[in-house]
């Protein structure tokens, strides 16, 4: 197999901590010998995860085994994952903005059971195919505040977020979000969108939205614009743009994007 040198924009800041935590690792494990030294397997580790290189190819890049290079990977993701802000802490760094963006995205997936049956819950019948959602956290400029643990495709948004208890946290600590209609009934600290009366029974009509209301929606759409830079953040690592793992460790993997978005 061919190998070739080759840039990935990360920042360097990115790579020094994650090159500290490895060798902190290391120590703790007592480890005294390993193929590859920390700033080495910090380079592997950058390299499948903004890069989404697979086992095989990185194998031959770095001169080691294949699975070297996944059990390399794994001690990483496990480092990375551990070193996450919880919701706790993102709910102090989000106290201190003028408000907070709260939107849900898809992340794709392949690795679920078809045959089985056991892929029903992550389809998403929004987006028409396999997903887990993932519930984010930005900050007025779309900077990523926090990224939820994944939960299956099919769940909808305002469920999604219920159950993470971020609906409960945001309003307990007075936080004002704003959001798309997903999140209707999240609460009087949840800005949305107007959205149409529905249509009257009897004269089979339905009320338009007047030119202020449509004014709001404009004002709030650009608003929650930015927020979607958040979730264009986590997708520009492309081990997430389709996770090639099973879905129980979708949640460690998107834990270790995040710490690496916020060391940058």
């Amino acid at each position: 197999m061919l190998s070739y040198p080759s840039g990935m924009s990360v920042s360097s800041r990115a790579w020094n901590m994650l090159v500290e935590a490895l060798r902190h690792e290391r120590r703790v494990r007592g480890t005294r010998w390993r193929r590859l030294e920390a700033g080495r397997q910090a380079l592997l580790v950058l390299a499948y995860l903004r890069k989404g290189e697979t086992y095989a190819d990185l194998a031959a890049g770095f001169a080691i085994g294949v699975t070297t290079v996944f059990r390399y990977i794994r001690e990483a993701l496990g480092v990375l994952a551990a070193r996450a802000i919880g919701i706790t802490e993102a709910l102090a760094v989000a106290a201190r903005k003028a408000f907070v963006i709260l939107d849900g995205t898809l992340l794709r997936i392949d690795r679920v059971g078809m045959a089985t049956g056991r892929d029903r819950p992550y389809y998403s019948g929004k987006h028409k195919r396999h997903g887990v959602n993932v519930q984010v956290l930005a900050d007025p400029a779309g900077r990523l505040i926090w990224a939820s643990p994944a939960l299956p495709g099919a769940r909808h948004d305002m469920g999604a977020a219920r159950e993470h208890g971020l609906i409960e946290a945001l309003t307990a600590a007075g936080i004002r979000v704003v959001a798309d209609s997903a999140y209707r009934g999240a609460g009087v600290n949840v800005d949305l969108p107007h959205r149409r009366r529905p249509r009257d029974n009897d004269s089979d009509h339905r009320p338009r939205l007047s030119a202020n209301q449509k004014a709001v929606n404009a004002a709030h759409a650009r608003l929650r614009g930015p927020g979607e830079r958040a979730n264009a953040q986590l997708k520009s690592w492309k081990a997430l743009r389709r996770i090639r793992a099973c879905p129980h460790h979708a949640t460690q993997l998107i834990n270790a994007v995040q710490t690496l978005i916020h060391a940058s």
